[in-house]
């Protein structure tokens, strides 16, 4: 089987050549790497064109304008021919055997779509932790659920991981543009789950480098609010352009009982602005949401959102405590 690899780049200069060559050196050799480059000004398009020049498989799109991320893959998805796809990043390593035991697996397993864990490692590629699954708290919605239930509310589903049938990509397309915090993996991981099959590597395919310029790191954005209400307000308005995006593109989901749960959710999450003490009008609904997450991530969530009054103080005191 044969299969497109999409790398988006921008400014990636310092960590672009390791990832290429990891992809070229895999064990599995049929594939095209196709890459479209978002308008770099670095040394970025020089390194692809030197690699159009080595390999064949190698096919770079140069943009005249900024496209930005979500664009920019949208406009490679387009450019899909073969059976299969997968996700690049431009900053990361794959292990050499990472093509091959995601083929093995879709095949074992008859699913529309496969995806790994992810070793965490430091600019340096030194490891930081083993499970990017078990750092986030995924295991168990991975292992136990893994199913579209699970991603509705969270995504677990990381887009340099995974490899998907092709014959997704007219209910995928397009991406929803719109969104700040939808991007093209959970998107395309949601509508496969959807209306098919997914199953997953149980082991680290992608050593997953952080550094200064990720867009998407292992880091929780929340951990370095100090203010309790943005903190709060984050939350809120991630879900509320979660839910948002999902009512603007309700028709890709064939499902009148999801659209009414994407109102009724919207409206919910909207309602919490004008929380300031409790609200327990909702709590049925909340916990429809949140019915697949850890149960401490869960709580945690349920405090803030509709008990800001006694998740304030407890708050402080975790913030304290990290200060010491």
């Amino acid at each position: 089987m044969k299969i497109d690899i999409l790398m988006a780049t921008y400014q990636g200069e310092n960590y672009l050549r390791e990832q290429i060559d990891s992809i070229l050196e895999q064990s599995y050799g049929n594939f095209r790497l196709l890459i479209s480059d978002d308008m770099s000004q670095d040394g970025t398009r020089e390194i692809l064109n030197e690699y159009v020049e080595k390999d064949k498989r190698v096919v770079v799109f140069l943009q005249e304008k900024n496209l930005g991320v979500m664009q920019n893959f949208e406009f490679l998805m387009k450019q899909v021919e073969s059976e299969y796809f997968m996700f690049s990043d431009q900053d990361d390593v794959w292990q050499k055997d990472k093509i091959q035991k995601s083929v093995s697996q879709m095949k074992q397993s008859n699913c529309d779509l496969v995806y790994s864990d992810l070793e965490v490692v430091t600019q340096d590629l030194e490891p930081v932790c083993k499970s990017y699954w078990k750092l986030k708290g995924f295991e168990k919605k991975v292992k136990k659920y893994n199913h579209f239930e699970s991603l509705y509310l969270n995504n677990f589903v990381t887009g340099s991981t995974m490899l998907v049938k092709s014959k997704f990509l007219e209910k995928i397309l397009p991406l929803p543009h719109k969104s700040k915090y939808i991007l093209h993996d959970y998107w395309t991981a949601l509508v496969v789950s959807k209306f098919g099959k997914m199953s997953f590597v149980d082991e680290p395919l992608v050593k997953y480098r952080q550094h200064g310029k990720n867009q998407i790191g292992s880091k929780k954005k929340s951990d370095e609010i100090q203010d309790f209400n943005q903190m709060r307000n984050l939350f809120i308005d991630v879900k509320k352009d979660h839910f948002k995006i999902f009512m603007q593109n309700s028709e890709v989901f064939e499902d009148e009982e999801i659209e009414l749960l994407n109102k009724k959710s919207y409206e919910y999450f909207q309602s919490l602005k004008n929380v300031r003490k409790w609200d327990f009008q909702n709590n049925k609904l909340f916990w429809k949401l949140y019915q697949y997450e850890n149960l401490s991530y869960a709580f945690q969530n349920f405090l803030i959102l509709n008990m800001p009054a006694l998740a304030l103080p407890l708050f402080r005191m975790k913030k304290g405590w990290k200060k010491k």
